[in-house]
């Protein structure tokens, strides 16, 4: 009899097959990617778990992935990007986006494990990597598919779909838009009547091109020697490159790169709307902030402590901002590619200790107020540089956070009903903190972290202890 050790080991791949779009209705072309598309080319997982249900019981394997492949190749008639290949340009070797319908990857499998022996589904468990597909890198941009997606039958009839989409194609909101339109194509969902009136994505980078013109681009990013720019027409700086480029300053001054090769821990933290309220009210009863403000500052001043950072240390809190509608004019609705910019604040290990709550969350709207359109143009512009495969070494002094809570990945219905759990697996920046919808709890947070082992006890203590 097999152990639960041996099944963990245990997946399967029946069935590897290319999706493309039955129909070209878009001839072959060249898409100008920004510097924003070019920060991270790599996949970015998401592993999303369905629970058996009654209504699988009539429903084969072969059955769903046909469903999830038809529901694919309908999708990217309007997404067609996604069955395209990355291509270094000739005149500069930047990253473009080589649109030739080479096609998505599509991968059948089955497990013994059933889904009740993983656990608390909100926490890695290191058997989430068997249930994405991998493709082999050499380096070569042009053979890696963009789309890849694997369908795993487990032994309890419950089903994972683990699903790798390049950074380069589409950000957070864009993803989360393509795969909405994918589940809702799939068969088994049409069969259910559960179509919805889907909104045309917009491919072209338009204003975010630097100089608006594909002849006017230089080179990529190259965050480790590149200070920001001013903008042509404006002295705005881009805090978030300034702040970013004396952190690691001061790193190498302080020969203090070398957590880059250690392993991070996953950990997912689980923050009750309770919580959050209790959160709000220490900080203050008379003023008024946002769920992600508290919980990010709470965020911000618990890794510090916990990480013992010397007082006239420089730390640095970074968070992403949406530029759709930061822009003038704002970007067409149904923009596809990445429009995300990190705001930025930076103070002394010792002052972030010092300061209230409620000061660091005014820091933070601050930050976030500063993205303006000049500041979206000097942070596109400061990215300019050669192509770099790693762009951005861990630094224990940057506490990086990325807000989910308005992508609720998990009630993505490829099959029927919402995904007992939608889990990102690490991102290339192994230390950066999603804040995420948890399906049991909407108004609560799922914090999800990479931590350093030596951090993980006392970041556990001070940052639940904080919010009780």
């Amino acid at each position: 009899m097999a152990t639960q050790h041996e099944n963990y080991q245990t997946v399967s791949v029946t069935k590897t097959v290319s999706a493309s779009p039955k129909v070209l209705l878009h001839p072959k072309k060249i898409l100008s990617l920004s510097n924003l598309d070019r920060q991270c080319p790599s996949l970015m997982y998401l592993v999303f778990f369905y629970n058996p249900s009654p209504a699988y019981k009539n429903l084969s394997l072969n059955l769903v992935f046909s469903s999830l492949k038809a529901g694919l190749e309908e999708t990217l008639l309007a997404w067609y990007p996604a069955a395209g290949r990355l291509c270094p340009n000739q005149g500069d070797g930047k990253l473009d986006l080589w649109c030739n319908n080479d096609g998505a990857v599509l991968v059948e499998a089955v497990t013994h494990v059933k889904i009740s022996e993983l656990g608390d589904l909100s926490q890695y468990n290191k058997f989430f990597e068997k249930l994405v597909y991998k493709p082999v890198f050499d380096g070569n941009f042009s053979k890696m598919p963009l789309v890849v997606a694997q369908v795993t039958k487990f032994g309890c009839g419950g089903y994972s779909v683990g699903i790798g989409v390049s950074h380069s194609l589409f950000d957070g909101p864009a993803s989360y838009d393509f795969l909405c339109a994918w589940a809702s194509n799939s068969a088994i969902m049409k069969a259910k009547g559960s179509g919805l009136e889907q909104q045309k994505p917009v491919h072209e980078r338009g204003k975010l091109l630097v100089g608006n013109s594909h002849q006017t681009r230089c080179q990529a990013p190259n965050i480790l020697t590149t200070k920001v720019s001013k903008s042509s027409n404006s002295a705005t700086r881009a805090a978030a490159i300034d702040h970013l480029y004396q952190l690691i300053m001061q790193a190498a001054a302080d020969q203090n790169l070398s957590d880059s090769q250690k392993s991070y821990l996953i950990r997912t933290f689980h923050l009750s709307s309770a919580m959050i309220e209790s959160l709000k009210r220490k900080v203050s009863r008379s003023f008024s902030c946002s769920s992600f403000e508290v919980v990010a500052a709470h965020l911000w001043k618990t890794r510090t402590r916990a990480l013992g950072l010397r007082k006239e240390t420089m730390v640095c809190l970074q968070f992403a901002v949406d530029t759709r509608n930061k822009m003038v004019p704002p970007l067409p609705k149904g923009f596809s590619g990445n429009a995300y910019v990190l705001a930025s604040v930076a103070l002394t290990a010792g002052a972030l200790e010092e300061e209230s709550h409620e000061g660091i969350v005014e820091k933070i709207r601050e930050a976030k107020n500063s993205v303006s359109n000049d500041y979206v143009n000097a942070y596109v512009e400061a990215l300019e540089g050669p192509q770099q495969a790693a762009t951005l070494p861990p630094l224990k002094e940057l506490t990086l956070i990325s807000d989910w809570t308005r992508m609720p990945f998990h009630k993505i219905s490829f099959l029927h009903g919402e995904a007992a759990y939608a889990f990102p697996l690490a991102p290339p920046v192994p230390h950066v903190a999603y804040f995420m919808q948890n399906p049991a709890d909407n108004q609560g947070i799922d914090v999800w972290i990479g931590l350093l082992p030596q951090a993980l006890s006392s970041f556990s203590h001070y940052f639940l202890n904080g919010v009780q």
